[in-house]
């Protein structure tokens, strides 16, 4: 594996890692609005630090499979979403 191929962890697009922490983050923070959360509630309903949820509502984490399944729990949609355009 090259630098270049580590630097992108394999991605043909070195901004794909960021773009799909940005739609997660704006399609969370749409659901958990329309359903009249708060973060506080999102958090402790997932079992996450409200820290955390913030920041990955701000597009700053890059999520664990077992996250993204907690979040969509906590927020009562399926992980698939929070991924969609």
């Amino acid at each position: 594996m090259g630098a270049r191929d580590k630097k992108n962890c394999g991605m043909s697009n070195p901004t794909q890692k960021y773009d799909a922490q940005v739609l997660f983050a704006a399609n969370m923070r749409r659901i958990r609005k329309e359903k009249q959360l708060t973060q506080e509630q999102v958090a402790e309903r997932a079992g996450l630090h409200p820290n955390y949820v913030s920041s990955v509502e701000r597009g700053e984490r890059n999520l664990s499979i077992a996250n993204i399944a907690r979040i969509a729990a906590a927020l009562g949609v399926t992980m698939a979403e929070l991924v969609t355009p």
